[in-house]
């Protein structure tokens, strides 16, 4: 177990699934949760509940990763309530399963503005500090989507897939430094990802019992803060699954074409 006392870690799309979970995680092990999403009330109910549980006074702000002006007054704010910022979660996405040509182009930028270019203006914000101090630690928090892609998810694992071209470029750029940079794959998580993602509820009905808790996705990724950890893959047996595509895609698409279409 790292040791993260009374470090700040940023934390984007914490009012719900892994980031509130990594709030509460962070919490119990004495940092300091500094939580950013567009719903403030929610965002304080779960202060208020760490102050309770754990007597940490945990930090709230209101952004919308989609507006870049907000993302540079909002974490200009942040650096001057507070004296670093530790470690950035970039966690805030969302998706939506369809086939392409049922996708709307608003539903298609919007996944972009959010998965992608939320990522990237996070991290440019917390970059310079974090070079003038040299310590830091950057975690994105992409998908298994980003490794394997499947029928109606296209543009959600294009996203993915750039959340980790970003992230193995930017663990390069940053080598000669002392600041960590790690990628998150997960696949399914109980969260409520699947109220947008899958309004008809088939999905999560159908990989239900392969759902990752949040709680345990939030333990791992507080695990790896400040460890040169490149990637979290979760589960075992999707990140098989993806290595294996990378080395034969066309046998994978052949014979596991019904694991595939679950959508």
């Amino acid at each position: 177990m790292t040791n993260i006392k009374s470090k700040n870690v940023v934390i984007t799309g914490a009012s719900g699934g892994i980031g509130k979970a990594l709030a509460v995680e962070v919490a119990k092990r004495g940092g300091i949760p500094i939580m950013m999403a567009r719903s403030i009330d929610k965002l304080e109910q779960i202060a208020t509940q760490i102050q309770a549980e754990f007597q940490v006074e945990a930090k709230v702000y209101q952004l919308d990763v989609r507006n870049k002006v907000d993302i540079k007054r909002t974490f200009q704010q942040v650096m001057a309530e507070v004296s670093t910022i530790d470690v950035l979660v970039n966690n805030a996405g969302y998706g939506k399963f369809d086939d392409v040509v049922d996708l709307s182009l608003d539903d298609m930028s919007g996944m972009f503005e959010v998965n992608v270019y939320g990522v990237i203006a996070c991290t440019k914000m917390v970059l310079p500090p974090m070079l003038k101090q040299n310590s830091g630690h950057i975690i994105n928090v992409a998908s298994q989507a980003g490794k394997i892609a499947t029928p109606k998810s296209s543009v959600y694992a294009a996203t993915k897939h750039a959340v980790l071209g970003f992230t193995n470029s930017m663990r390069m750029e940053l080598h000669d430094t002392k600041i960590f940079v790690t990628a998150v794959n997960p696949g399914p998580i109980r969260t409520d990802f699947f109220d947008i993602a899958d309004s008809t509820g088939s999905y999560k009905q159908k990989v239900d019992k392969w759902m990752l808790d949040p709680d345990m996705v939030a333990s791992r990724i507080a695990d790896v803060m400040f460890t040169k950890t490149r990637e979290i893959n979760l589960p075992v047996w999707m990140n098989m699954a993806s290595r294996m595509y990378q080395l034969f895609p066309g046998i994978i698409e052949k014979f596991g074409g019904n694991a595939f279409r679950q959508k």
